[in-house]
């Protein structure tokens, strides 16, 4: 594996740093780096940092050989950092290509690019404009284990100040362009306020008390399907799909947020099998830098298809979308070098991890398991959330291995019972000592009432693939090394 190459004299007086110049354009105000600190506000950097990261569930910090790869696909595809329109065509259908053949889709389907998936929410309108005259009810499970911005975009508004063409907005207003009448955002718990997980039963009768009111005041219904929330979670499951397209029919569509990119291609392929689309990023799992975003849209999607949203085209370049998206026209041609360079690396990362037999990935994620158990629990004094209803372990066992290579820690039984603005100081705190973590991620409260202080602590693609070329020995010393340095650093914290 490739060493990290910080940039440590001005970046302009650095042949090889250029790129991460680039990896932070091209996307909203979340993906500026400080002058200061190289890093964006998500904390995480452009170019490969010696850092201890395990925060694959917020932002990756690129790795080195994913910057090498990054530099040659530059050298050949912009080797004066500049590319046409039509040069942005053509690289963004040979990345479909790959994803698609990566994640094994055989079926016919399709690719829209997005600088993130908060993007993407917009995707879920545009596949429900034109299915009812009244409007549509946008079902979102668990507001708080998704992103935060997606509030904002699935119900059809800005959710920043920028888009990622650099087009000045208002946050909160309606982006227009004859968007499906109105749209009413319907939230769903997924947890108690013990942190306990609701049922596959409560979840399924709280989804058709949802779709059927809506159903009964004539509005379509789009239903998020949550696989990999912020905590692991996954509702409704495919024998509640099945029931609800056979009880509704075309009155109900599906988006899958599986944003964490914690999925594998069988699931992928029973998805897109029943007409759902599927949202990913390459910056969480899969271990790409942040953002870039892109779903997996079955033909069945764009042949139904109303003609999309004219305001989409502040928000999107004509590329992204697939050419047969009815009204794709209206979107400008442009090219956003920064994305598909974002794009590159995270494909990079996820055909490397795709290429690693499934009982080696389960021996370094047993070996994770382990490592944080000692560290988190026993050490500590955390526990860790079940990302599965309380009593259904054998469910959690049966989860594929990608959905457990994260584990979310409860640290309210640590001395003084933190709260969540306490857990959003520490993260923050923990940068300082070279040590990143996920977000915390209000799922838990204490008994009087406040928030819960959460961390959450991930592999990567990347990282899963460097521990691979490791014997058991190797990987459990560094695990041991790497958990060891975290937990310190989080009491010297803590004490300070």
């Amino acid at each position: 594996m490739s060493e990290p190459i910080t940039p440590t004299a001005p970046i302009d007086e650095r042949p090889d740093a250029h790129l991460g110049v680039l990896l932070s354009e091209g996307g909203d105000a979340r993906i500026v780096i400080d002058p200061a600190t190289r890093r964006n506000q998500y904390m995480s950097s452009p170019w490969p940092v010696a850092t201890v990261a395990y925060a694959s569930s917020t932002a990756n910090d690129i790795s080195a050989d994913a910057y090498a790869h990054g530099l040659a696909r530059l050298a050949a595809l912009a080797p004066n950092r500049a590319l046409s329109p039509e040069g942005y065509a053509a690289a963004l259908g040979s990345l479909r290509g790959r994803i698609l053949t990566a994640y094994g889709v055989t079926t016919p389907a399709s690719v829209v690019f997005a600088a993130s998936g908060t993007d993407l929410e917009y995707l879920g309108l545009a596949h429900a404009k034109g299915r009812s005259a009244v409007g549509i009810r946008n079902v979102l499970l668990g507001a708080d284990e998704v992103g935060s911005g997606c509030v904002y975009s699935a119900s059809g508004q800005f959710f920043a100040d920028l888009t990622a063409r650099g087009v000045p907005v208002t946050k909160g207003e309606p982006i227009g362009g004859s968007l499906p009448g109105k749209i009413e955002l319907y939230n769903i718990p997924v947890r108690d306020d013990a942190g306990r997980a609701f049922s596959a039963a409560e979840m399924a009768a709280a989804i058709d008390h949802a779709v059927a009111e809506a159903h009964d005041a004539g509005r379509h219904t789009l239903v998020h399907v949550l696989h990999g929330s912020k905590t692991g979670l996954v509702v409704p499951h495919f024998n509640h799909i099945d029931a609800l397209q056979a009880r509704y029919g075309n009155a109900v569509s599906f988006i899958v947020d599986a944003c964490q990119a914690r999925i594998t291609s069988n699931a992928i392929h029973g998805y897109l099998a029943r007409g759902c689309i599927v949202m990913l990023t390459g910056s969480k799992f899969m271990g790409g830098p942040p953002f870039s975003g892109f779903a997996l849209v079955p033909q069945g999607v764009i042949d139904a298809a109303a003609e999309l949203p004219s305001g989409l085209a502040e928000i999107f370049r004509r590329a992204e979308w697939p050419a047969d998206w009815p009204g794709v026209a209206l979107l400008p041609e442009e090219a956003n070098l920064g994305l598909l360079m974002r794009l590159e690396a995270s494909v990079f990362e996820l055909e490397r991890f795709q290429a690693i037999p499934i009982a080696r990935v389960e021996r370094v994620v047993l070996a994770f398991h382990a490592a944080v158990r000692t560290a988190f629990v026993e050490r500590l004094g955390g526990r860790r959330l079940a990302p599965y209803e309380p009593g259904a372990l054998a469910e959690g066992d049966a989860h594929p291995v990608e959905m457990r290579t994260l584990s979310t820690i409860d640290l309210r039984a640590l001395p003084g019972a933190p709260d969540f603005d306490e857990a959003v100081a520490l993260h923050k705190a923990l940068v300082a000592c070279d040590v990143r973590l996920g977000q915390p991620v209000k799922c838990v409260k204490l008994p009087d009432g406040r928030w819960g202080a959460t961390l959450r602590v991930g592999l990567s693609m990347p990282q899963v693939t460097a521990f691979d070329a490791m014997d058991d020995a190797a990987m459990a010393a560094k695990l041991a090394a790497d958990m060891d340095r975290i937990v310190t650093a989080i009491e010297a914290c803590r004490a300070a």
